[in-house]
């Protein structure tokens, strides 16, 4: 990857947004400086990566993929803050200001999760989401909730990052986002540390919703940044592949060398596939064809198979040694593996069977 280095003035602004006493851990610290560097890098467009849908839908995925390539856990970062703004540009059209560091905080495993209650003075969000990553560090975040209507999408002040540097994106109020509070000890995790991504409980927090109900996953973005989380899944492979390639490079051993070509094979089968996805994208940002699920589903298990076999592989033709001594490779490939896992396998898999069988499939006839 690129440096991607601000200037020192950017530099020092970053290191005051990164939370002291009880905020993360040295891997969530680190994670989260990258990060800042790299949305400080888009916002003063030093970066680009692209609305989905636009045109240069490759050209996003292959940014998103890179990031992961340097680091899988400040892609997961740098990923959820360019998807809040592809879903801003969707639903809202009001742009990310200066300062602001934004996630999406949309994981609704089993619990009570979050519930939004209209007041009088608008909109409050109260409960406790789960997996917030960038939870120390986002200033911003999306975040799904229940509503007596149904479901929906608010925009919320989180309370951390710069303070007095960031443009509010929801009302001012007396709370100012401080009842948005990380809690300690919820994020014990090895693979994917750096991603901060602990429980949030949220006390009467001042919320504006962003759509109407269900507006976050009817919209066609919703299932091509599912693809773009994939190109993020195939960065982090192509980086625990490394190793592999530099061994191979070394010494001549036909094991190693098959293990190398089949890396090799899978790798590009999956850049393959995004870039082909990037395509359709592009041809049909609106999803008028009604195939974009489809072309998620089938992307994200493709490249969960590829990032399946690269860890395998990788495992069995270098050993312990590199995961083990190589500090590098062995943070990458224990991201890689939590990442990954928001595949949800055989679950997606029986998705996709069912739009292939008596849903989507259909839609493809001619094309």
């Amino acid at each position: 990857m690129q440096d991607t280095a601000p200037s020192p003035a950017r530099q020092a602004g970053a290191d005051a947004a990164l939370p002291s006493g009880t905020g993360p851990g040295p891997e969530g610290r680190r994670a989260a400086a990258g990060f800042i560097r790299y949305a400080d890098a888009l916002a003063a467009g030093d970066r680009d990566c692209p609305l989905p849908g636009g045109g240069a839908t490759g050209a996003r995925f292959d940014a998103l993929r890179e990031v992961a390539r340097d680091d899988v856990a400040v892609a997961r970062l740098v990923e959820g803050h360019a998807d809040a703004v592809a879903i801003l540009a969707e639903l809202r059209g009001e742009p990310v200001g200066d300062g602001q560091y934004w996630a999406v905080w949309a994981a609704e495993p089993p619990g009570s999760g979050l519930t939004a209650t209209r007041t009088a003075d608008g909109w409050v969000l109260d409960g406790v989401k789960q997996y917030c990553s960038g939870a120390h560090t986002c200033t911003h975040a999306l975040v799904t909730a229940r509503a007596d209507d149904g479901r929906r999408l608010f925009a919320v002040r989180t309370g951390t990052g710069p303070a007095g540097d960031v443009r509010d994106a929801v009302r001012p109020g007396p709370e100012g986002g401080s009842g948005c509070l990380p809690v300690p000890g919820t994020w014990p995790a090895l693979g994917m540390a750096g991603s901060d991504s602990p429980d949030v409980r949220f006390t009467r927090v001042p919320a504006v919703p962003v759509g109407e109900v269900e507006a976050y996953v009817r919209r066609p973005g919703f299932h091509h940044g599912g693809v773009g989380v994939a190109a993020c899944w195939l960065g982090g492979a192509e980086a625990v592949a490394q190793v592999l390639f530099e061994r191979a490079g070394h010494r001549a051993d036909p094991f190693t060398d098959a293990h190398a070509g089949a890396v090799d094979l899978r790798l590009y089968a999956a850049r393959t596939v995004l870039r082909r996805a990037a395509e359709e994208i592009d041809a049909d940002p609106l999803d008028r064809a009604g195939t974009a699920a489809l072309r998620a589903l089938r992307a994200r298990a493709l490249v969960a198979d590829a990032c399946a076999e690269v860890l395998e592989r990788v495992g069995r033709a270098t050993g312990a040694g590199p995961l083990c001594r190589d500090e590098r490779h062995a943070r990458a490939a224990a991201d890689l593996t939590v990442y990954v896992r928001q595949h949800h396998a055989e679950r997606d898999l029986a998705a996709l069977g069912e739009r292939v069988a008596r849903g989507d499939r259909k839609n493809e006839a001619g094309r």
